[in-house]
């Protein structure tokens, strides 16, 4: 399996509206150092979303990368994608996990409770994600999650852990020093206007940390 670690981008329908743009900005992101892209489109066209699923999957397996679908088990089996992100009333990780096979990658998205993360992690999800940290475009009404959380979550729970909301390449460290292994960026990765630079800075506040 890939390993789950660093810069997490999810795409924004609205951010990218057609195939060329979506494409592109991905393009770009993985040529700086993006390696887990979540698909995230709400939309029913379900036409446009199996054939911009199936481009990107294409697009990250060129890259190593891996694709993950948001909220959707049946257009991650469809598409081929690596595996799929789970909210909290889309289903259970063994669900996924027995329409997907055992190497998908399934995560889950805990908000701002450790609970959900452990019996996330005991049913086998790969990785568990908290948020928002920091005021979210994508999500303007998420509660706040404190940033202790990480800690805690790192320490008892048996999965990488995703940290979202908000973060931008000023605030990355703070999320990373109390312990997300990934950090989960919509605008501040996509709306930038060098997506590729902004792609390395992200990834190099990894490598600060580590250094």
């Amino acid at each position: 399996m890939t390993q789950l670690y660093g810069l997490y981008g999810i795409t924004d329908s609205e951010l990218l509206p057609n195939d060329e743009t979506l494409l592109d900005s991905v393009q770009k992101a993985l040529e700086g150092g993006m390696r887990i892209l979540q698909y995230r489109d709400k939309s029913s066209d379900t036409t446009r979303r199996l054939r911009q699923a199936k481009a990107l999957v294409a697009l990250c397996h060129q890259h190593n990368a891996v694709l993950l679908i948001n909220d959707d088990v049946e257009l991650a089996k469809l598409s081929g994608a690596d595996g799929v992100h789970l909210g909290q009333g889309d289903g259970s990780p063994s669900q996924a996990r027995a329409a997907l096979g055992a190497q998908a990658i399934i995560g889950v998205t805990c908000h701002d409770q450790l609970e959900l993360a452990q019996e996330a992690a005991a049913q086998g999800a790969d990785y568990v994600a908290f948020g928002a940290f920091f005021p979210s475009k994508t999500k303007p009404n998420a509660k706040p999650a404190p940033l202790e959380l990480l800690h805690t979550a790192q320490q008892e729970i048996n999965a990488p852990v995703v940290a979202i909301g908000g973060i931008t390449v000023d605030n990355a460290h703070q999320v990373i020093d109390a312990g997300a292994q990934m950090i989960a960026v919509v605008h501040a990765l996509f709306a930038a206007a060098d997506i590729t630079a902004q792609a390395r800075a992200f990834n190099q506040t990894f490598n600060r940390i580590e250094d």
